[in-house]
């Protein structure tokens, strides 16, 4: 705690900007005087009460217990799924009244702004892992309504591994690092996952998102969200919808390169966690829409898989988003540990005009995660907290605790009670209460699943049939990658034979990089470890299931946005002697594009042009690193090439921007520094390189830069990967 004294006169600064400094310097505590946690003033915070100079310390010096006390109980457990994560606050606002399907009242006012806290997180890692594992992302959006809080909790892929939440302990255990030598961090590439996966057909439509590039999204801000659920919407009539949660980037959704991601993992492994901070520091705030499919309380059975399977979709073509609202993420927090630690998301936190449906995970959940916060957070008051606290003021006679923070000063913490004349009195559903939706019960209790969630196999065909070639290939490699891997051959065969069932041609491509014959592979029995035990083995076996759908375009992220160059980082290699009017030209049509340019050059300080202007050098070679760029500019001037020529780091930069398939834009004399790369051979005849991203400017700069505008917006030119020999 610190206690504020009377400012002193400060003299009258010679310019805005130092005055805006100074008043940001008085703010930020220049007129602080450092007190203890009960506001004593405290003298000395460099010296411990000691018995003399050279003497012990004594127990009685409260100040230090103080300080070493709190300092020793800083820490809180960290979450076990979803522990690394970055988060920010922002606004929703509704598009049109969706009344007709909920009472919800912030999903009905479309001139509401609803504060939202939104935390985003890998899965499986620790805190300490890299933000750019292969890993499911979790998307857990906070509303602060005025009729409570509202939680959405998903992740960034639409299904699930498990059906049941009895399995979730199963699954968690099988994919951490392996409990004898806690190896590999914050990845799934080990036996224990694939051991549990091999026997868990239901896992395998979850499995080719996992493997595609979904799982490395180049950014938070560039990937969907889902809340993953079928849930339940209740209008004032009484009427039921069920609805599936969509979040869509108004940026599209986009992805890093396998190999891009393990190296960012060595350059920078907050890639994620800096590009949201930044994103929203510099004023370019993050936007989703929010979209939902609506199906009727009547259709329920008209679909041909399960709706309250998770680790089922429906397909857009089957039934339409309808994009309802904007999420828009406007401001950082404050202190990381209060807002982002400590925020408790919960799929329990509901809203009138918002219940839950039979879905075997999310029933199971409900229970997890106040379990987890009463763990995590060491009391039932975890609610009290700051960035937890309900805007709609709490009335209810559940008292005291570790760490309670509301003052009741009613009497009676009972009801029914006279003495408080009833307070606080049970709210009518007419006036907001909230009231569980009256659905029908009529059966046996059982341990069992329906029968209709034993096609694994339809939907997990449909995800990779709906793939590009480029991504299916990016699949094959990921299963290659993670299968090679792992010791024990006969979980490597287990897989091959599920991924059979999936697709015959991904069964091959995976067994030939793996060495193995797949027509030598034993057959063995589907294992399916749902059968109930009074059950016939036969009525419950995994089945694959004729589908009307063959593919489904949104499920590919070809077809994503790629409009915008917003936020886009480019790095511009350059040196003494450059070409500075170009360089200035282009650098400032791609900012006035939205996308930051950084100068790249052998030193940091200044560079000098052939104009003689001094340009401010934003990293070096030693710093920077292609892949933690959305594409490549390198200017003319030629000092300045025979400069880069013979800087083996600025070479490598450009063969490795070209392998990960970015965009590349170079002036015409920049090309004697292209016969040092990979592009040596691609430039034999001035022939036209744009097709693939390469774009050269003919001394036409208004064109170049249009052009070169238009191949960053593509994101990555894939088909250069068909090539799999270029030295990076």
């Amino acid at each position: 705690m610190k206690q504020k004294k009377t400012p002193k006169a400060t003299p009258e600064p010679k310019d805005n900007k130092k005055a805006e400094d100074l008043q940001a310097y008085t703010e930020n505590g220049e007129n602080e005087l450092l007190t203890t946690n009960q506001g004593l003033l405290i003298n000395d915070n460099q010296n411990s009460l000691k018995s003399g100079e050279r003497g012990s310390s004594l127990l009685e010096d409260f100040i230090l217990r103080e300080k070493i006390t709190h300092f020793d109980h800083e820490r809180i457990p960290e979450r076990i799924v979803h522990a690394r994560g970055s988060a920010a606050h922002g606004i929703f606002e509704l598009y049109e009244s969706m009344a007709p399907f909920t009472k919800a009242k912030f999903l009905n006012d479309t001139s509401r702004q609803t504060p939202v806290f939104v935390r985003f997180s890998t899965v499986a890692g620790s805190r300490g892992s890299s933000d750019l594992a292969r890993d499911v992302r979790g998307f857990s959006v906070k509303f602060y309504t005025e009729e409570g809080n509202y939680d959405l909790v998903g992740n960034n892929m639409p299904v699930f591994f498990i059906q049941d939440a009895i399995k979730f302990p199963d699954l968690i255990h099988a994919v951490k690092p392996e409990p004898h030598h806690e190896m590999p961090q914050a990845a799934s590439a080990h036996d224990t996952f694939w051991d549990f996966i091999s026997l868990m057909p239901e896992s395998m439509h979850m499995i080719m998102w996992v493997m595609s590039d979904r799982a490395i999204p180049r950014s938070y801000r560039m990937m969907e969200g889902f809340g993953v659920h079928t849930f339940r919407w209740i209008n004032e009539a009484g009427e039921s919808f069920f609805v599936k949660y969509h979040w869509k980037p108004v940026l599209g959704v986009h992805s890093v390169a396998w190999d891009e991601a393990q190296k960012i993992s060595g350059k920078d492994p907050d890639f994620h966690r800096r590009d949201l901070w930044e994103a929203i520091e510099s004023g370019a705030f993050v936007e989703y829409e929010l979209g939902v499919q609506i199906v009727k309380e009547e259709d329920e059975f008209k679909f041909e898989f399960d709706l309250l399977d998770p680790t089922k979709l429906i397909p857009e073509e089957v039934v339409p988003v309808q994009i309802i609202g904007k999420l828009t993420l406007n401001r950082n927090p404050d202190n990381f540990f209060a807002e982002t630690e400590q925020v408790a998301f919960h799929p329990g936190h509901l809203v009138p005009g918002i219940d839950f449906t039979n879905d075997p995970l999310l029933q199971g959940r409900l229970f997890s995660y106040t379990d987890t916060q009463l763990s995590r957070l060491g009391s039932a008051n975890f609610h009290e907290l700051p960035i937890n606290k309900s805007v709609n003021q709490v009335h209810n006679n559940q008292r005291d605790g570790h760490m309670r923070q509301q003052i009741n000063k009613s009497r009676t913490s009972y009801e029914p009670n006279t003495i408080s004349g009833g307070c606080p009195f049970q709210a009518k559903a007419a006036d907001g209460g909230f009231t569980s939706f009256a659905e029908r019960i009529d059966s046996k209790k059982i341990r069992a699943r329906s029968a209709s969630f034993f096609d694994h196999f339809s939907q997990a065909t449909l995800f990779y049939n709906s793939q590009s070639p480029v991504e299916q290939q990016h699949i094959i490699d990921a299963l290659s990658f993670e299968l090679g891997k792992l010791e024990i051959s006969a979980i490597r065969e287990r897989m091959l034979g599920l991924l059979l069932n999936i697709s015959k041609p991904l069964a091959a491509a995976v067994a030939d990089a793996l060495g193995i014959v797949l027509s030598e592979i034993p057959k063995q029995p589907l294992l399916n470890h749902s059968i109930p035990a009074d059950g016939n083995p036969k009525d419950f076996q995994p089945t694959k299931m004729k589908q009307t759908l063959g593919k489904s375009e949104p499920l590919s992220m070809v077809n994503t946005a790629k409009d915008s160059i917003k936020t886009r980082v480019i790095a511009i290699l350059a040196a003494d002697g450059v070409d500075d009017a170009a360089l200035n030209t282009v650098k400032a049509a791609l900012e006035a594009q939205g996308a930051k340019a950084k100068v790249i050059a052998p030193k940091l300080g200044t560079i000098k042009g052939s104009g003689g202007a001094a340009i401010e050098v934003d990293q070096s070679f030693l710093t920077a690193a292609s892949v933690l760029f959305d594409a490549v500019y390198v200017p003319g001037g030629s000092k300045s090439v025979e400069k880069l020529k013979a800087e083996p780091d600025a070479i490598h930069f450009i063969n490795e921007a070209f392998r990960h398939c970015k965009a590349i834009g170079i002036d015409a004399d920049v090309k004697p520094l292209l016969q040092q790369t990979y592009l040596a051979d691609k430039l034999d005849g001035d022939k036209d390189l744009a097709g693939i991203g390469v774009v050269i400017s003919a001394g036409k700069a208004k064109g170049f830069v249009a052009n070169f505008i238009k191949a960053i917006a593509a994101h990555r030119y894939w088909d250069r990967e068909a090539d799999r020999k270029v030295p990076a």
